[in-house]
């Protein structure tokens, strides 16, 4: 298989692993889809880390793959492409990007599904699609500008350059860089730590966000009152707060 998940401790890690590059072809992009739906479905999966590996997280896609398809095949498979992406987008769990080596094109567009990014310090990143007379066509338009604001994208997608770690730092597109041993290490610590907290509201707090950012304030507004009035009928807040009131902020426990 060219991408396992393994879990462990409630941590569900979506691995690539199609040496060299972990470039993106079809197969590659449907085994995503599906495991990205399995790690949603499975109650054992409670935080997910999406991981290329030591050397790197994935360069793009797979260009002599591209290359042999015309129109009406990208037609039929780019709503594929789409949907592979989007299922990792829309786990409904907390979910961190181990970036090493290099994130380019698809591989950028995979971290930017993630809700967090840890970076290697020599970590690469973009979306150079522009070089090959394209666009980014798995979200990268759509998620890179929400992420870094609309100038700092079209930067990045109009010259197709690549961008190093620190200055994806700045830019927003990652959230941490850690030396290139300490990734993995990094990203399953933040998810086991999240893995440990209330399921139902980590997921109402990942919905509030993001369909707050797809909609106008008013309908994010009533999704986070809904979600927030609902979580009272959950078996978490009750202990949250009952811990809150008998031992103080920060001590509950919830699984």
């Amino acid at each position: 298989m060219t991408v396992h998940l393994e879990v462990a401790e409630g941590v569900g890690t979506i691995r690539l692993d199609r040496p060299p590059m972990n470039a993106l072809d079809v197969a590659v992009q449907d085994r995503l889809r599906e495991l990205a739906e399995e790690a949603t479905r499975r109650e054992d999966v409670r935080a997910v880390v999406l991981y290329g590996g030591e050397k790197v997280f994935a360069a793009g896609a797979d260009i002599k793959e591209m290359q042999a398809m015309d129109h009406t095949a990208m037609v039929l498979r780019s709503r594929g492409l789409q949907d592979s992406f989007t299922a990792v987008a829309r786990i409904p769990k907390p979910v961190v990007a181990a970036v090493t080596g290099y994130a380019l094109g698809g591989g950028c567009e995979l971290a930017l599904c993630a809700d967090y990014r840890i970076a290697a310090d020599d970590a690469k990143l973009g979306q150079p699609e522009i070089l090959l007379g394209l666009i980014p066509g798995a979200g990268g338009t759509q998620r890179l500008a929400r992420l870094i604001g609309p100038s700092r994208a079209k930067d990045l997608i109009f010259t197709g350059r690549m961008v190093k770690a620190e200055e994806a730092l700045a830019l927003g597109l990652v959230d941490r860089v850690v030396p290139a041993a300490e990734v993995y290490p990094a990203a399953h610590a933040w998810a086991a730590k999240l893995a440990q907290g209330p399921a139902l509201a980590l997921r109402a707090a990942k919905e509030s966000i993001d369909t707050g950012l797809e909609t106008d304030i008013e309908t994010g507004l009533t999704v986070e009152r809904n979600w927030f009035a609902g979580l009272f009928a959950t078996e978490d807040r009750e202990r949250g707060m009952r811990s809150f009131v008998q031992e103080g902020p920060g001590k509950a426990k919830f699984l």
